[in-house]
């Protein structure tokens, strides 16, 4: 490191870049977690959702009182206690007040403040705000000595380290946060299942967590849906700290006239945007990767009503939103990861009993403090009464010291043994409360306080009372909270089909006979119907048939093409066509480069075999079930020696293979002789002498070889001066056989 000009050895330290960087990313990093991103396991909060609550109360934002502007409210907690941008406090903000985004908000706001659909909220000068009931529970004796307080960042204010927090707040409304290196994903649950859980671990501090999932099933999420996960896994996740909780959106089914109907679903799935799911629906079904959807449409006001509508009234509606579930975010998984910082302020990722255990913990140490801090209250009150009471019984001489001496304050301190906080409420008492009734008053008060103290002494002393006080509290919470409609549980469970049971096409598709054409020029179009009459079919100028196939809408196609590669094609996701329409290109769907050219089409049938080969003469059988694709980009069978290409593809029905290269020379032999291949370049066929593979066929020895002259069909039945083995040079074919060199046209 340079020296600057002018400081002396003794102020330039030199340190490794390296160890500067760690330093200094460890600081970041330590901070991001700390007070960032993840929440306290007391109060559930984050630190700016904390300053949020605080700030409101003291701008005295209670429910009771009426709304102010939130850029008031984002202004002081910048202010005050938050140094950050007002766009991250305000959205902080926004999130507090959203009803399906906290299963119990925090902050009660007036104007727009988002929408499920993924709207934002209004501008902070046009919302306003103030605090819930349930805000009010967490900060419920913050005056009372209950929790620390540290400077603000600027040392002019104070602000509290943790809410006393009546409140279950981290399970309640949960948290999400992305810190370095770690994350958290806790979700809401429904406040009266888990005060039950916090009443039976208060009476069974030793119970398993199995015992306590008795009483909190599972999430309760704000947007409702429906729970799938087998409780074993939901189980296992609050063992740990971390699983995942699949859960579906809830959906009826309306009967409509003339035996048809449609299904609304009335809630979706936490965290999902409704416009972002029905947009995302609406784009599979335009390309056709819904078979069974006829329509969807949104009919939601106040509440969700997304209305789908079945292809016909023969689709079972079971079966069409199974199809959705496993298409869309109609179905989601919530991935719990229950990471929070202990009292301590330590990251670690807690089970359920760590974290209602925790809470308990907290709520026993705000009960102490607080019982201690009203003790002090009491006990100055009293020190109070107790020197007004004898001010009382020594009235006369009281007045006579205030009027004659020089300095009352000292006297009464000695005439009657009186402490400084006495003498100063003497003194301060007006001449209006010197009345028997108010003596009586104060004899009345002193005698309460005295019970009182002596009650919160006994309560101090008796761990088992203060544990009966803080279930009292809870049942509190619960009767206050968790009863009525805000209370009921909304998430419900339910069970779904086993994960990665196989759901066939023709449970989603109503099979018709359809006719494929594929034209020269790869436009793809499909015909209703079988047997058809193609003669007034119209192509693209320029454009002529090439491929027709008959098939069913239930079947795949398999199209393989000259770079050695297989693709597959859904029948019913073929665009339908009349005979003048040119349908659509192929590559849109399947990704087939411009360079390649289709060789073959054929409907996929499992238990078929097919043979393979390319134009250097090699090729092998391979399974017509291997050589399905699962994506867009096919599935490599042939592998192509440089400059190769894949010429031939034909199905394997027959006992011997018939082989003609671009030379004119026949050869046929044994079909056992090819091997059944997955991938690969295949055997030598034929041998060449710079030469290349024409064309390849599988038939039946005994029924003859034929091929195609014209509009005829020709057979040859001698056929033993062609037959040897494979890789042979083959015999110049018989008299009449095309110059193309091909079996068929």
């Amino acid at each position: 490191m340079k020296q600057k000009s002018g400081a002396s050895p003794a102020q330039v330290v030199e340190v490794s870049f390296k160890r500067a960087l760690e330093e200094r990313y460890l600081a970041y990093a330590l901070s991001t977690i700390t007070a960032r991103s993840l929440p306290d396991v007391r109060d559930g909060l984050k630190p700016v959702h904390r300053r949020l609550l605080y700030a409101m109360l003291q701008l005295r934002l209670d429910p009771k009182s009426g709304f102010k502007k939130c850029a008031r409210v984002v202004g002081d907690v910048i202010g005050k206690y938050h140094p950050h941008g007002d766009t991250a406090v305000y959205d902080a903000m926004v999130r507090l007040a959203q009803s399906f985004a906290v299963r119990y908000p925090l902050v009660d706001g007036q104007g727009n403040f988002g929408s499920i659909d993924g709207d934002s909220a209004a501008a902070m000068r046009y919302t306003e705000a103030r605090l819930t009931d349930v805000a009010m529970a967490l900060l419920e004796g913050i005056d009372e000595n209950t929790v620390n307080f540290r400077p603000t960042y600027d040392g002019e204010d104070a602000e509290p380290m943790v809410l006393p927090a009546a409140f279950p707040n981290l399970l309640a409304n949960g948290a999400e946060g992305i810190a370095v290196g770690m994350a958290t994903s806790i979700p809401p649950h429904n406040v009266g299942e888990i005060c039950d859980a916090l009443l039976y671990l208060i009476q069974r501090p030793d119970c398993a967590v199995a015992k306590l999932v008795r009483h909190v099933q599972g999430p309760d999420f704000p947007t409702g849906g429906i729970i799938v996960e087998p409780q074993a896994n939901i189980l296992a996740a609050y063992e740990s700290g971390r699983g995942a909780i699949r859960m579906r959106a809830r959906w009826e089914k309306e009967s409509l006239s003339h035996g048809l109907y449609q299904i609304v679903v009335t809630e979706i799935p936490y965290q999902v945007q409704k416009s972002r799911l029905i947009e995302t629906i609406a784009e599979m079904f335009k390309e056709k990767k819904l078979p069974l959807l006829g329509n969807i449409r949104d009919e939601s006001a106040e509440t969700i009503r997304i209305v789908l509508e079945p292809r016909s009234r023969s689709v079972d509606a079971e079966m069409l939103m199974e199809s959705l579930f496993r298409a869309s975010d109609l179905e989601s998984r919530f991935n719990m990861n229950m990471n929070v910082l202990s009292a301590t302020g330590v990251p670690q990722v807690m089970n359920l009993k760590q974290l209602l255990q925790a809470f308990l913990d907290h709520r026993h140490e705000v009960l102490v403090r607080r019982s201690n801090h009203r003790l002090e209250k009491i006990a100055h009150r009293l020190e109070v009464l107790s020197g007004l009471l004898v001010c009382y019984l020594n009235l006369d001489e009281v007045i006579r010291i205030i009027r004659e001496e020089d300095e009352p304050k000292a006297e009464l301190m000695r005439a009657f043994s009186l402490s400084d906080v006495q003498v100063e409420a003497i003194l301060n008492t007006r001449l209006r409360s010197l009345r028997k009734l108010e003596e009586m008053e104060i004899k009345r008060e002193h005698k309460e306080l005295k019970a009182e103290q002596k009650a919160l002494n006994q309560l101090l002393k008796n761990e088992s009372s203060r544990w009966e006080t803080i279930a009292e509290e809870i049942r509190g919470i619960k009767k206050r909270f968790g009863a009525g409609a805000a209370g009921k549980r909304r998430t419900v469970f339910g069970e779904a089909p086993a994960a990665g049971k196989p759901i066939s096409i023709e449970a989603f598709v109503e099979k018709e006979p359809v006719t494929v054409l594929l034209s020269k020029m790869g436009w793809v179009r499909t015909l209703k119907g079988h047997a058809l009459d193609l003669a007034d079919v119209k192509y693209k100028e320029g454009d002529e048939a090439r491929f027709t196939l008959e098939a069913q809408t239930t079947d795949k196609l398999l199209v393989f093409a000259s770079n050695g590669r297989f693709y597959t094609l859904n029948a019913d996701r073929l665009p339908r066509a009349t005979k003048a329409a040119a349908g659509e290109p192929v590559r849109l769907m399947i990704d087939l480069p411009q360079s390649e050219d289709i060789v073959a089409v054929g409907v996929l049938r499992p238990e078929a075999k097919l043979l393979v080969a390319s134009s250097a003469g090699k090729g092998f059988i391979v399974d017509m079930s291997e050589a399905e694709a699962s994506t867009r980009g096919g599935k490599q069978i042939l592998n192509l020696p440089p400059g190769g290409k894949a010429v031939r593809c034909v199905p394997v029905e027959g006992n011997a293979v018939a082989v003609i290269g671009d030379n004119r020379k026949l050869l046929i032999f044994p079909l056992n002789q090819l091997p059944v291949m997955k991938k690969g370049q295949g055997v030598a066929l034929q041998k060449y002498k710079g030469g290349h593979l024409s064309d390849v066929q599988v038939f039946t020895l005994n029924e003859g070889l034929s091929w195609q002259i014209g509009e005829r069909m020709r057979v040859e039945n001698d056929l033993r001066p062609w037959v040897g083995n494979r890789a042979d040079a083959g015999r110049l074919p018989p008299n009449g056989f095309p110059r193309s060199n091909k079996f068929t046209g």
